[in-house]
């Protein structure tokens, strides 16, 4: 079993006020966040959506070179991007997940179904089932 942790501090008020992310078990430090870089231009800062997006992208990427690897078919270079939706008042509506792969000896059909299964079997997905996530996977 595994703990990752990061820990908030907030002041004020959710429209005026700010605050401050720090990742606990690496070397990322700390990030600012606000309720301006929440729902409109970042200006530097990031977002819970921004982290959730990072997390997710990375999972996917991870899921679906281990899947691959356990084909035979280990991939050269896996690209995931997360676009996380969030509107006010809705909370976050849509995750894209864009997935660009080199993957030698696999057809485009064949790399879109483990794709797909990634996408469920990633972690993150899963820990976001509350939320719609689309796939735009390719080969390049």
């Amino acid at each position: 079993m595994t703990v990752r942790s990061a820990q908030a501090h907030w002041e004020g008020s959710l429209m005026e006020g700010q605050g401050e992310v720090e990742f606990l078990n690496s070397t990322l430090g700390s990030v600012e966040v606000d309720w301006r870089s929440r729902a409109g231009e970042t200006e530097g800062r990031t977002s819970p959506e921004e982290l959730i997006a990072a997390a997710h992208s990375a999972c996917y990427s991870m899921a679906l070179s281990h899947a691959l690897a356990g084909n035979g078919t280990p991939p050269a270079t896996v690209d995931t991007r997360a676009d996380v939706t969030f509107v006010p008042g809705e909370g976050i509506t849509r995750i894209l997940l864009t997935v660009r792969a080199s993957v030698p000896g696999l057809t485009a059909e064949q790399f879109d179904a483990f794709a797909q299964g990634a996408k469920t079997g990633c972690p993150v997905s899963a820990a976001l089932t509350g939320t719609t996530i689309e796939l735009d996977a390719a080969l390049v």
